[in-house]
């Protein structure tokens, strides 16, 4: 399989190496958080002072170390006082009691430490319980556009772009000749690994229930989500369910990070609001293998790649909400808002106007900005730029 090197995320795990915290990278199954530690190992390696004591929980060769206490046994006796000590563990919720582990190895500080595990197992909102708050998190998401175009040089950016929308950031499915071949990959991800795990981890009766709120919020995505009319959509159909089991299956599907949540934010009123969250997919190559190209509103596709990317680059993502207007997106780094309409064509007049009142209408100085498929270079209007998606996509910053 050919190799992209992760800069972004090897440039933020060098920024924390050796800082007494323990790191942990998380992500959706497959997107390779593996990968990115091996990376990350071949780095330090290169320092003659380094000591690395590198485990794969998952692989044979180390199943005797899936006992607690054979696992501290092997990380003592593998330190080296004169040296740094640097300590990788893979699938580390394999060895039952892990937490007692780490924390201890932590608390004595001998060991620069680095993990990863299976989503339903070590969550991102389990990890100050586990840890006692001492966690550095990398967030590891799928392929973006631009790493990509790595993979896939292209003189045609445009017609890359369409490729990628439908094939997705999965690397894992790359190595397959066909789209067919290529989907049942991913497919099985979702099928036989996300939602296994989440039906293991909290003893889950009604997999079919799962699976189907699954569903119908990859058929959603970009649309405020009720989980009240969740509830009464599926309970009017095959399905028997209630608000609070709907509510935990979708947060399940979250803090295993197939889906992000995104809360609303009141631009006039400057306040969050609870209600009606928007959730995107972490990858359209999930929802394009489970539920095909049916009903696909390519504005909305476009939204999800646009908060994901958001979201990967390391910005606060809010759904703004002004008036009875809404702007897609409030997006907040180092307390600097962007605001953010994403469409599909904003050719027509018509499609144009509605796009640009909502940001029209807000009061402060804060950029403006429409990202659509024009297929142009940036332009701009009253003050707005508009960018093209696929040319957003392939650079580092607005």
């Amino acid at each position: 399989m050919k190799l992209i090197k992760r800069d972004y995320y090897l440039n933020k795990l060098l920024d924390v190496k050796d800082i007494p915290d323990i790191k942990v990278i998380t992500g959706v199954r497959r997107s390779g958080k593996s990968k990115l530690m091996d990376a990350f190992v071949s780095i330090v390696e290169k320092d003659d002072n380094a000591n690395i004591v590198r485990i794969k929980l998952n692989l044979k060769e180390y199943e005797n170390l899936l006992d607690a206490d054979a696992l501290y046994d092997f990380i003592k006796d593998h330190y080296d006082s004169e040296k740094s000590n640097y300590l990788f563990i893979d699938e580390i919720q394999m060895c039952e009691g892990f937490e007692r582990i780490i924390n201890s190895v932590y608390e004595e500080e001998i060991y620069d430490i680095y993990l990863t595990g299976s989503n339903a197992f070590l969550l991102s909102s389990d990890l100050a319980t586990l840890f006692g708050g001492r966690v550095y998190e990398i967030s590891l998401y799928p392929f973006s556009f631009k790493e990509y175009l790595k993979y896939y040089p292209s003189d045609d950016i445009d017609k890359a772009f369409d490729e990628f929308v439908k094939k997705g950031g999965m690397s894992g499915s790359y190595l397959y000749k066909t789209e067919e071949d290529a989907r049942k990959y991913v497919n099985g991800i979702y099928r036989t690994t996300i939602t296994k795990d989440i039906v293991t981890k909290f003893k889950i009766e009604n997999e079919d229930l799962l699976i189907m709120i699954g569903n119908f919020l990859m058929d959603n995505v970009g649309n405020q989500t009720s989980i009240r009319n969740v509830a009464k959509k599926l309970t009017s159909g095959t399905y028997k369910t209630n608000d609070k089991t709907v509510g935990a299956y979708i947060d399940y599907f979250c803090r295993s990070f197939l889906f992000y949540p995104i809360q609303r934010y009141d631009i006039k009123g400057k306040r969050y609001l609870e209600s009606d969250k928007k959730y995107y997919l972490s990858d359209l190559s999930f929802r394009f293998s489970e539920i095909g190209t049916k009903n696909a509103d390519y504005g909305h596709l476009y939204e999800n790649v646009v908060a994901i990317e958001l979201l990967r680059r390391g910005y606060e993502v809010y759904v703004g909400k002004l008036y009875n207007k809404e702007v897609d997106f409030v997006a907040v780094k180092e307390g600097e808002k962007t605001y953010i309409q994403v469409s599909d064509d904003i050719s027509r007049e018509e499609t144009f106007k509605r796009e640009v009142s909502p940001l029209l209408e807000i009061r402060d100085a804060y950029p403006k900005v429409i990202i659509a498929r024009t297929k142009h270079d940036v332009s701009q209007y009253e003050g707005i730029k508009i960018y093209d998606i696929a040319r957003w996509l392939s650079v580092s910053q607005f």
